[in-house]
């Protein structure tokens, strides 16, 4: 069977052209099946473009239409299949074209490249699942402001360089990760931005002597309109796909964070959170276990986003101008981003909804070295010293401080964000809003 590229005196047989071919396709033709719907949908906003400047008649047109359908049927079915000898979903929807509809088949990739029909399914896929992930985003913050909100006024010690510093609350403690995934959220329009331009009719990069209507084709597929100048779509490839990546890592890396919290206030040491037995498993040898593997994979898993966007920066480093093979390779990071980024939002979710203060264990926490601070402020207060001689004060007699109750102090703090106040509502405003 022929590739789009093959000549008449090109010979694809030979020992050395099965070796070629099994290293420059790689895996590309099976991370492809994933793409499918995409380069249909691409297809058929190039049909009606081609039928406009008269390539193709009305009646061609409907029936690759109705072609390009049969096989997105066939493809939802797992009935399409794409095989290495074809390289990618690019020849295999045309080798099916042509099967279903003889030579017409064959008129589909008048003027265009596979270059760009794979750059506009990727954008088109990164926009679509771009969608589904802050949605996510939006499920998982408002699970754990949920938590924040039931426990509010739940005092806890609050950290810093893993020792107790001062007064928090869960509520706080809560909210600030719930805020980080909104802030995440409100901060996805510039890469909603990137990925919404069509780079679908600029070919392989130089555009074409055809008199393609971009802006149509950008129209028609749910574009905010075309990349303007050829050229620049090939130099976004890549280049959109790590900014992309990396929005995705700054997700999973505020999840990351969030369970290694979870991870140490559940912990004998600190015994601050209660995991259920469902996000937990136990150990092959030792019955006493309950090991918090969901929140350590969590954790961990941050790791490989920031892989593969490190994988896509040094792919794209050093490259010139127009299209490079190994622009290929920034296809996996992409897919596997997306796949693994759900995985960890879905999991984050699970992890929150099945955990719960041990208020018992949080009180007795709060001890008196945490309202050192506020015996200090109570000296500026009542005794009118500057607040340097009061925290010297404090610090040469520590025995002052008074092991005072978590809830009374907590009472004490009513500014915006503060333990007492951790603005929940003006947060769940803000989460109701996307």
């Amino acid at each position: 069977m022929s590739k789009l590229w093959q000549k008449s005196n090109t010979d694809t047989k030979t020992s050395a052209a099965k070796k070629a071919e099994a290293f420059t396709v790689g895996n590309d033709y099976l991370l492809d099946k994933e793409l499918v719907p995409y380069d249909i949908q691409g297809s058929i906003a190039h049909a009606k473009a081609l039928n406009k400047i008269g390539i193709l008649s009305d009646d061609e047109l409907g029936k690759l239409t109705n072609a390009l359908h049969e096989i997105l049927k066939e493809w939802k079915e797992d009935a399409f299949e794409i095989r290495i000898d074809d390289e990618d979903m690019h020849t295999a929807i045309e080798l099916s074209l042509v099967e279903k509809l003889g030579d017409l088949g064959k008129k589909i990739h008048t003027a265009r490249s596979r270059n760009d029909q794979v750059l506009t399914a990727v954008r088109l896929y990164e926009k679509e699942q771009l969608q589904e992930i802050k949605e996510l985003i939006k499920t998982v913050a408002g699970a754990i402001l949920e938590f924040a909100e039931k426990h509010q006024n739940v005092p806890m010690p609050g950290f810093t360089h893993t020792r107790k510093a001062m007064l928090s609350s869960v509520g706080l403690w809560g909210g600030a990760f719930a805020e980080l995934l909104i802030l995440q959220a409100e901060s996805s329009q510039g890469i909603e931005s990137l990925v919404d331009k069509s780079p679908l009719g600029s070919a392989a990069g130089f555009g074409t002597s055809f008199d393609i209507d971009r802006e149509q084709e950008a129209d028609d597929l749910g574009f905010s309109g075309p990349l303007i100048c050829s050229t620049t779509a090939q130099l976004s490839r890549g280049w959109i796909e790590l900014q992309f990546v990396q929005y995705l890592s700054g997700v999973t890396a505020v999840l990351n964070r969030f369970a290694s919290d979870v991870i140490q206030f559940s912990s004998s040491a600190y015994p601050y959170f209660d995991l259920d037995a469902a996000v937990c498993t136990g150990s092959s040898i030792m019955p006493q276990k309950k090991n918090p593997d969901v929140a350590e994979l969590l954790r961990g898993g941050y790791s490989e986003l920031a892989g593969y966007a490190a994988s896509l920066q040094m792919l794209t480093t050093n490259l010139g101008s127009g299209y490079h093979r190994d622009l290929q390779l920034s296809k996996e990071p992409v897919l596997k981003s997306v796949r693994k980024t759900k995985q960890l939002l879905e999991a984050a979710e699970l992890l929150i909804t099945n955990m719960k203060p041990i208020k018992e264990n949080l009180a007795e926490a709060c001890s008196s070295e945490i309202f050192a601070a506020e015996a200090a402020y109570d000296l500026v207060k009542e005794k009118g010293m500057t607040f340097r001689e009061a925290y010297r004060h404090i610090g040469d007699h520590p025995e002052e401080v008074e092991d005072i109750s978590a809830e009374e102090i907590l009472k004490k703090y009513t500014h915006l964000g503060s333990p007492g106040n951790a603005g929940l509502e003006k947060l769940r405003k803000r989460l109701d809003l996307f």
